[in-house]
C-alpha cells in the first residue's frame, strides 16, 4: 500500500470513529456530541452561564444558547436567574442530565485527551503540526471549528 493510500485510510478511519461515537451517544442518552460538551461543561462547574459555555468551547454564545435549548427540551438542565446578578441566567444540570453522563458511552474526545497528554511534548507538537498540515491540505484552515469531536455541524438546525 502505498502512503497516499495509507494516509486515506487514516483520515478515513478518524471519520468514522468520531461517526461512529456520534450515533452510540446519540442512541444512548439521546444528545449530539456538541450538546453532551455542553452538558459535561455544566455539570463540571455546577452551574454557568452562556458566556462561560462559550468561551470554553470556542463558540458563538447564539450557538450555545441553541445548544442550550435543546439540552432543556430533554429536561438534561434548567435556566434559573442568578440569586447574586438578577441580569445573568445561570444554566444547571439536573438529575436527568447527571444521568445522562453517567450513562453515557466513554466520550471519544476524552479517550483522545487521555492518550495525547501521556505522549513526550515533541510527539504532542509533531502531532499538532500534522493535524494542521492535514488541515491547510484539505483547504480547512479557515473553517470555524471548536474542541469537539464530531462530524456534524455544532449548532445544529432545530
Amino acid at each position: 500500500m502505498d502512503r497516499i493510500d495509507a494516509s486515506l485510510i487514516a483520515l478515513r478511519r478518524i471519520l468514522r470513529a468520531t461517526d461512529l461515537f456520534g450515533r452510540e451517544l446519540a442512541q444512548s442518552v439521546g444528545l449530539s456530541a456538541a450538546q453532551f460538551r455542553v452538558l459535561q461543561i455544566v455539570a463540571e462547574n455546577d452551574h454557568c452561564t452562556a458566556t462561560q459555555i462559550a468561551r470554553q468551547m470556542r463558540i458563538t454564545q447564539a450557538t450555545v444558547t441553541s445548544l442550550v435549548d435543546k439540552l432543556v427540551r430533554h429536561g438534561m438542565v434548567v435556566r434559573e436567574r442568578s440569586q447574586t446578578d438578577r441580569r445573568q441566567t445561570i444554566i444547571l444540570t439536573t438529575e436527568e442530565g447527571k444521568q445522562a453522563i453517567e450513562d453515557a458511552p466513554d466520550p471519544l474526545q476524552q479517550r483522545f485527551v487521555r492518550k495525547f497528554e501521556a505522549l513526550e511534548d515533541w510527539e504532542q507538537a509533531a502531532l499538532i503540526a500534522a493535524l494542521e498540515r492535514v488541515a491547510a491540505m484539505l483547504d480547512a484552515e479557515e473553517l470555524d471549528a471548536a474542541p469537539v469531536l464530531d462530524t456534524g455541524e455544532i449548532r445544529e438546525p432545530s
